[in-house]
């Protein structure tokens, strides 16, 4: 006779597998009638659109778009539906049976979101991916371009360059990234000191609303229009295409990189550059990349080395301080000015490269300078699974504080991590904080970004880069400490998916983001989706 304990637990099994049964045939079920409701109330065929784990390429479709490979695992939550609309109307459809079924829903681009958002949820969701929605207008005479909403900035700049020579938008430098989720949460790059950033220069929109409805910046209204550019359009709707205003660019712009160890002085120089970078003209932009490299020459073994608590900094290893940036003109210019403003980087005419702009383009997606431009149409390179986080900068960090992030820094090996500073200053401190939802104007000396490779040791790689956040803490932006949207951080605060989420919890996060703007949001969300359908765990609430 069994004893009452092994009874109990074997109850308990039984329930639990109970439990995942009748889950499992409900999401089968949900899913079948979630995409019989697709088909009979789509206007046009859309059955060739939809893919379901019956499918025998659900999984390629799902992971072609998957950048984070963080997210691409046997554990990872799957869609219940993908859909893959080839026209606006079925959008549509896939809204009326998404509310329909209490199905929850996530809008996928270019799959660049930091935390899955766009295609992993907790519930069972419908994955709407836009891949086939990626027309691009380009009006050189106008200097403006139609993007649609599954785009990717490497298609965009290509097209660009097809018309014209001397015509750019001043969005980010990785070509794989989807323009439509760059843009609505503001999007930087080269030209952000020159131009601002690329939500800074959109002229109208298309987007279909919670009702169905198909909306331009007119019938949308101010408010939507303000929202949208910068605090995350997947909050308030579906966007359809951007129309972007281009911006003059020289047929010739001079690149330059300068690399410093810590044995070359690479901490003097960083120190000033704070100070200098965000003053210089605009027509310059500086970013700094420090990253641990060894020691060791190339035909020597590489060595790990254990943390031995010391905190001293390892023999075998040391940080490299790359000052990464380009100039809108030629070298002669660029020298000139730089000698002036910043002695202590010695840019020499070797460190400094002439190229076309879209050459310049290519090499800051890391391609070759003369590669194809077709390149940049690829949407799959590059991709690794990591966690970052972001935070902006008001005041100079001390030497101290530089070399206690040093010592972080070589807590991990070469390859593992990756640390950027972004100058701001120029065009980006003269546009007000409320201008658009993307507050981090006047005032913020640089933004910087962390990152760490969560492949072998996910565990210990999530508590070095929170150890390392937490290091930072006095040196940073604080009331509220800052982040950026579009490296959204779950760390910062979660929504309720099944529920109400209040002001006050979403605010953990939203002020992060958004600063004070965050208010406004979120009154412009409870008018224009007071039932919450567009919703994520880092999404705007309504009012409760």
């Amino acid at each position: 006779m069994k004893s009452p304990q092994v009874c109990s637990i074997l109850q308990s099994i039984f329930f639990v597998l109970l439990f995942f049964t009748i889950s499992s045939a409900a999401d089968r079920t949900s899913g079948q009638d979630f995409v019989q409701c697709l088909i009979r109330s789509s206007s046009t065929s859309i059955s060739k659109a939809i893919y379901t784990s019956q499918n025998s390429t659900y999984t390629s479709v799902l992971k072609f778009s998957i950048n984070n490979l963080r997210f691409d695992t046997p554990a990872t939550p799957k869609p219940i539906v993908i859909v893959k609309p080839e026209d606006e109307s079925q959008i549509q459809t896939v809204i009326y049976c998404s509310k329909k079924h209490d199905i929850q829903m996530r809008i996928r681009g270019g799959g660049h979101d930091y935390e899955g958002l766009s295609y992993v949820a907790q519930v069972p969701f419908v994955l709407l991916d836009m891949i086939n929605l990626r027309s691009i207008n380009v009006d050189p005479v106008k200097a403006t371009a139609w993007v649609g909403a599954g785009a990717t900035l490497g298609e965009l700049y290509y097209y660009i360059g097809q018309k014209s020579d001397t015509l750019g938008f001043p969005a980010g430098i990785w070509s794989t990234v989807g323009v439509s989720g760059l843009v609505s949460g503001g999007g930087y790059g080269t030209l952000r000191r020159k131009y601002g950033l690329a939500a800074d220069n959109v002229l109208d929109a298309r987007l279909i609303d919670a009702n169905g409805r198909i909306l331009d910046r007119k019938s949308m209204g101010e408010d939507l229009f303000w929202a949208i550019r910068g605090g995350g359009a997947s909050s308030f709707g579906v966007i359809l295409s951007w129309k972007l205003k281009l911006v003059s660019v020289p047929k010739i712009v001079t690149v330059f990189e300068v690399e410093r160890t810590l044995e070359q002085n690479a901490t003097e120089v960083l120190h000033r550059w704070q100070t200098v970078a965000p003053r210089l003209p605009k027509d310059v932009e500086m970013r700094v990349a420090a990253n641990t490299v060894w020691k060791n020459l190339p035909n020597e073994p590489q060595k790990t080395v254990q943390d031995d608590g010391s905190g001293s900094l390892e023999d075998s290893k040391t940080v490299s301080v790359n000052f990464i940036g380009q100039f809108l003109g030629r070298k002669e210019g660029l020298l000139s000015m730089m000698n002036k403003r910043f002695p202590e980087l010695g840019l020499e005419a070797e460190a400094c490269t002439e190229l076309t702009y879209i050459q310049s383009i290519l090499t800051f997606s890391l391609f070759p300078a003369d590669a194809s431009p077709t390149g940049l149409l690829n949407r799959t390179a590059y991709k690794i699974p990591f966690k970052a986080k972001s935070d902006f900068v008001d005041k100079p960090i001390s030497r101290e504080g530089l070399e206690g992030l040093w010592k972080i820094l070589l807590q991990q090996d070469p390859g593992r991590t990756n640390f950027l500073f972004t100058s701001y200053g120029g065009k980006m401190a003269e546009i007000s904080e409320s201008a658009i939802p993307f507050p981090h104007r006047a005032g913020t000396l640089y933004m910087m970004y962390m990152r760490v490779r969560t492949d072998g040791d996910t565990s210990n790689a999530m508590k070095w880069i929170r150890g390392l956040y937490k290091y930072l803490t006095p040196y940073v932006t604080s009331s509220p400490r800052a982040a950026y949207v579009n490296y959204n951080d779950l760390d910062l605060g979660v929504n309720n998916l099944q529920g109400p989420t209040s002001y006050k919890q979403a605010s953990r996060w939203g002020r992060k983001y958004f600063k004070n703007n965050f208010n406004r949001l979120v009154k412009i969300k409870s008018a224009v989706d007071p039932g919450n359908f567009f919703r994520h765990e880092q999404s705007i609430p309504p009012f409760s």
